[in-house]
Formats: C-alpha cells, sequence, structure tokens
C-alpha cells in the first residue's frame, strides 16, 4: 500500500505517486477504502464499503465518491490493456444516479473498448448490496500523445 511520507504530509504538490503494482490503487482510492477485485482483459470489478465520513447531509452515500469508484473501475479496466506505465486520463464522463446508497458495499464493474487513435469508451455500472443498479457511468478516456515507453524521433 503505497502512504504519504511524514515528511510530504504538509506539502501541497507536486508529488510522484509510486504505485505498488500499476493496477494498484493510488492515495485518494486508498483514502475512500476502495478494492480492486479483479482487472482483466479491459474489465473491472471494484469494490468500496459505505463510511461515515463519505456520508452527505442527508445521510447518502456522497455522488462524488460514487464518480470516483466508477472512474477508478474505467481506469483499472483501462490499465489491464494497455502497456504498464502508459500515460492517460477521463476527458469526458457523464454519470446518471439511478439509486440512493444508505449503507453497505458498492460494486463497480467496469468495460472499455476502443473508440479511435489513443481513445477508449469506457461503461460502467454500480451496484449496491441487493443488486440494485445504483449509478450509470459512459466515459471517454484518452492515451497521451507521448508515453514514456516511445522512442524519440531521430
Amino acid at each position: 500500500m503505497t502512504s504519504l511520507p511524514a515528511s510530504d504530509a504538509e506539502e501541497l504538490g507536486p508529488y510522484r505517486i509510486l504505485l505498488d503494482d500499476w493496477i494498484s490503487c493510488a492515495p485518494f482510492e486508498q483514502l475512500l477504502d476502495m478494492r480492486i477485485l479483479s482487472a482483466a482483459g479491459g474489465k473491472a470489478e471494484l469494490q468500496m464499503p459505505f463510511r461515515y465520513c463519505l456520508a452527505n447531509g442527508g445521510s447518502l452515500l456522497h455522488g462524488g465518491a460514487l464518480v470516483s469508484l466508477a472512474d477508478t473501475a474505467a481506469v483499472m479496466a483501462l490499465k489491464s490493456c494497455v502497456p504498464v506505465g502508459s500515460h492517460f486520463a477521463t476527458t469526458e464522463l457523464q454519470a446518471s444516479f439511478l439509486a440512493p446508497v444508505t449503507s453497505g458495499e458498492v460494486r463497480a464493474l467496469a468495460q472499455v473498448r476502443p473508440a479511435g487513435e489513443r481513445c477508449w469508451d469506457a461503461s460502467v455500472e454500480l451496484f449496491n448490496d441487493a443488486g440494485v443498479r445504483v449509478l450509470r457511468m459512459t466515459a471517454q478516456l484518452r492515451l497521451a500523445r507521448c508515453q514514456p515507453y516511445d522512442t524519440p524521433a531521430a
């Protein structure tokens, strides 16, 4: 598990994050207590508990936490398809909130597919403990033009 060195705890960045593995949780994902259950072949399954600190003023799981889980699931699905160390970003996403989460665990199922040069489309669904779909998200992820493994032109 990656943790913030005590000497950097008060710094405001920039940071260089070194993950334990290519497909593993970054500090923000650890803060939300996300767990990667599987990631292979363009698909990923993640889980996140509803903790008190993730509640909104209405005693529901905060929508930002749900979208973070969905986006992270899409990222892990993409990481299962691209070379280790690839640079990419989510460039757009659309989320539909379908049901509130009041307790328990939330499970994310994500799938990505190529959608043109350097682009990948993602679809993600989140489910509560009872199997009720609580969020549907679509997103586009884009690989950076220059990758750390690219050979510079001579």
